[in-house]
Order: structure tokens, then sequence, then C-alpha cells
């Protein structure tokens, strides 16, 4: 049993890895937040899109795989997959599901898969400000925006050649 002051208590969820696949079990999206060989991550990615994919929709969203439980959302044609230690509260990682979904609505305004086909390198920067080391870290939608748009600015300001190598603005461009 874990106590107030135990250091169990104070951590936050501990996600092992995060998948994103289609209905037809094509991956969109995967972080490992532990090592995996690359073997053991295409076992796993088959394991868990044809565990997931052959549940009836009525069935709770929550699998135990291994020692993990697997705990997925679907939206529209996409199943957002956290892999978390079986201990773990499953609502509180549907809401973490549900907080990264909000964020890339917000960023590509209603998502849909071919944002995540066509622009991957996005939503791997928003996971990324998301998730940290495998534990949520930012909860603030309206950070993540700033920051990503501020990234986005970037961006653009380095492909117009009014940035130095550095990330600084150039003083004359």
């Amino acid at each position: 049993s874990t106590t107030l002051h135990s250091p169990r208590r104070a951590r936050g969820v501990m996600i092992h890895f995060a998948l994103l696949f289609s209905r037809q079990g094509k991956v969109r999206l995967s972080k490992y937040y532990k090592p995996y060989s690359q073997k053991e991550r295409a076992k796993l990615v088959k394991e868990v899109t044809s565990q997931i994919l052959s549940r009836p929709s009525k069935l709770c969203n929550v699998v135990e795989h291994r020692n993990l439980k697997l705990i997925y959302k679907r939206y529209a044609s996409l199943y957002f997959t956290l892999a978390v230690d079986d201990e773990e509260n499953e609502l509180i990682v549907l809401e973490m599901i549900q907080h990264y979904v909000e964020i890339l609505d917000r960023y590509f305004g209603n998502v849909c898969e071919l944002d995540l086909i066509f622009n991957f390198h996005k939503a791997y920067y928003l996971l990324d400000e998301v998730f940290v080391a495998g534990e949520l870290q930012e909860t603030s939608k309206k950070l993540i925006a700033r920051l990503v748009s501020e990234q986005d600015a970037l961006v653009e300001a380095a492909k117009m050649g009014t940035v130095e190598q550095d990330g600084t603005p150039l003083q004359y461009p």
C-alpha cells in the first residue's frame, strides 16, 4: 500500500508507449518511452493493433497486455492508445488521450488522419510538448498553442532566411 509520503504517490502516470493507428491497422504515430528493440516494437505494434481492432466497440477501452494496460479511445478512423503500468488509473489516462486530441484539434482545426500523415512531424512535436519521458508534462492548451505557433513562425523565418542558424532574428533582413 502506498502512503502519502511514498515516491509512488508523487509521480505522474508512467507511459511506456503511445500508438496512433487507423482502423486498417496502419500506424500513424508511435512513441516509446521505455527501451524496446526494433523487433520488440514491431511485435508490440502487431499485437496491440490486432488486439484492439478485434474488440467490439461496446466493450470498455482498457485491455490488459503482458504486464501493461492498454488504454485507448477511437476518434473517427483513428485509435489513440497509451500503454501504462497496470496499476495506473484508467480514467486519468483517458483524460490524457483526450487532452492530446484536443490539442491536435486546436492546431489542425478538427484533426483527421490525413493531417497526421502529411504533418506527422507536427503531431510528434505536439506529443513532445504534452508528454516528456513518459509523463504528462503540460496541461495548458493555450501555452502549447503559443509554443507551437512560435515554433512555426521560427521555421517560416528560417525558410525565408530572416533568422540566424542559432534562431536569433537577423538585424537587417
